[in-house]
């Protein structure tokens, strides 16, 4: 876990009379890395050596602009402190000296200064910030460990979390998931009823043999077992071929798209998301499950056909024959 101050702002980007509104974060360079990745994404000089007069655009920003890695960008910013609600906006010349390429929404918003630099110009004192940015071990519970850390502050502060900014995302994506499972078990639940259909024909075709071991002293349930021991046979090997084929394609995924839609040009995902490849990853819990459910339908699927086999009367079925 760790902490730094930061100063978010909402600034306008100016380069030859072209404005691109942006989200102004000045940071302290030697440390933005221990809670946020977004150096990995930067192409030129390295967040940890910007200087005061320096900054990095996001890539959509820049191309907008028109503005390449060693040109001087004004930021015009809100002034917030003066009496007059119309007063002139404080400006403060930089030198982009890198930019960012994520392949998502924030190369068109974002916008990293030096806290110096910024404080300078609102005319803050060097402990002056308007947040503190943490990074948690824990993700998935980030959004109860901020308010807990606001409810201790004796100050009032607002409490923001990743979950709240991207939660409906995250939410999609939950829902995604309970739709594939529930298309996943109507997929099996059909494919157990194929095995009902194909067992009772087949009880159906074998009713004279089921009649003759009958009249030799078979019992209902050695017939019972026989006929249920074979369509949990059927499915077990379908379902373990199923899942080794399943886990094969989960594993070489990203491969295979990356082999089908090789030139940018053809690739669905480019300029759409953050990725434009398509991860894959086995969860091995979700695998077992689906496992389970597989050969507990398959289970109740074999036990009708078996039931049917042991109501086949011998009489009838030999006399007719």
């Amino acid at each position: 876990m760790a902490a730094t101050p930061e100063i978010n702002l909402t600034a306008m980007v100016q380069h030859k009379g072209k404005l691109k509104a942006s989200q102004l974060k000045a940071v302290v360079p030697h440390l933005h890395h221990k809670v946020s990745d977004v150096g990995r994404y930067i192409q030129g000089k390295a967040i940890s050596q910007l200087a005061s007069n320096e900054v990095i655009l996001g890539a959509k920003i820049a191309r907008s602009l028109d503005v390449q890695p060693g040109d001087k960008v004004t930021l015009l910013i809100a002034n917030q402190h003066s009496e007059q609600p119309l007063a002139a906006p404080k400006r403060l010349t930089l030198q982009v000296v890198a930019t960012i390429n994520m392949g998502g929404p924030i190369d068109e918003t974002l916008t990293l200064t030096h806290i110096s630099a910024l404080q300078q110009t609102l005319g803050l004192d060097k402990d002056q910030v308007t947040g503190l940015r943490a990074k948690v071990n824990d993700v998935f519970n980030a959004h109860d460990i901020a308010m807990n850390a606001g409810q201790n502050i004796p100050d009032l502060v607002y409490v923001n979390s990743w979950f709240r900014t991207q939660g409906s995302l995250y939410q999609d994506i939950q829902m995604v998931r309970t739709i594939v499972f529930l298309v996943v078990f109507l997929i099996i639940a059909v494919a157990s009823f194929n095995i009902v259909s194909s067992m009772v024909m087949e009880v159906k075709d074998k009713q004279a043999n089921i009649a003759i071991l009958k009249t030799m002293g078979a019992k209902d349930s050695t017939i019972f077992a026989t006929f249920a021991l074979q369509g949990v046979t059927y499915a077990t090997i379908g379902a373990f071929i199923g899942t080794l084929f399943g886990v094969l394609m989960a594993i070489n995924l990203p491969d295979l798209f990356n082999a089908i839609y090789s030139s940018p040009e053809s690739n669905p995902l480019a300029g759409v998301y953050f990725v434009e490849f398509l991860p894959s990853k086995l969860i091995w819990s979700d695998i077992f499950i689906t496992l389970t459910v597989t050969l507990l339908l398959a289970i109740l699927a074999s036990v009708y056909p078996a039931w049917q086999a042991t109501k086949t009367d011998p009489a009838q079925v030999l006399g007719n024959n």
